[in-house]
């Protein structure tokens, strides 16, 4: 097993997903109501993070930079980047976090985020080795893409409710790229 000191961390964001095939490399996140799936193929010696907002996909003719804050989106993204790898379905294994109620008055997002996860992966017929969903508080991730280890670490009621900001904040919308090619 790695060394945890020498390991390299990769922080994922929301809206973000990373494949990886380094066993050098730890991935991590923070989440609250949002989802991370965390999937690899143990065979391959690959597997990837994601983070998601919002369950389901986002309505048609919705740019990108919004449609990177559904699950759907981010779940196939991350499916077809570790098959790209050398991934094998049928290999794939998972494992879901995240999806806790943060807000009391809200209605539960995070359940829906995470009942979509567990969906999404059984329809693909993706097993899920593991799962940590709900509760009140957020949690740090890490885990480590090509071993499948990952831990977790509770979050403070302050550090939480700093999760709620970030994740209630819009997502930044991508501007067209202006281009210098002319179509006769």
């Amino acid at each position: 097993m790695t060394n945890e000191a020498a390991a390299r961390r990769v922080h994922i964001i929301q809206g973000e997903y990373k494949v990886i095939s380094d066993p050098d490399v730890v991935l991590s996140t923070i989440l609250g109501s949002c989802v991370a799936a965390c999937l690899r193929d143990p065979v391959a010696g690959v597997g990837g993070m994601n983070h998601f907002l919002l369950p389901g996909s986002a309505n048609p003719g919705m740019g990108g930079g919004d449609a990177t804050r559904y699950g759907v989106h981010l779940m196939e993204l991350l499916i077809n980047g570790l098959l790209k790898k050398g991934a094998k379905r049928e290999r794939i294994e998972a494992k879901v976090f995240g999806g806790a109620k943060t807000i009391a008055t809200f209605s539960n997002v995070g359940e829906q985020n995470a009942a979509f996860a567990m969906q999404f992966l059984r329809d693909e017929g993706i097993k899920v080795v593991g799962s940590s969903t709900g509760g009140e508080h957020g949690r740090k991730l890490e885990f480590w893409p090509v071993s499948g280890r990952a831990r977790q670490y509770p979050l403070t009621g302050a550090e939480t409710q700093k999760t709620v900001a970030q994740e209630q904040r819009p997502a930044p919308v991508q501007k067209p790229v202006e281009s210098s090619i002319e179509f006769f």
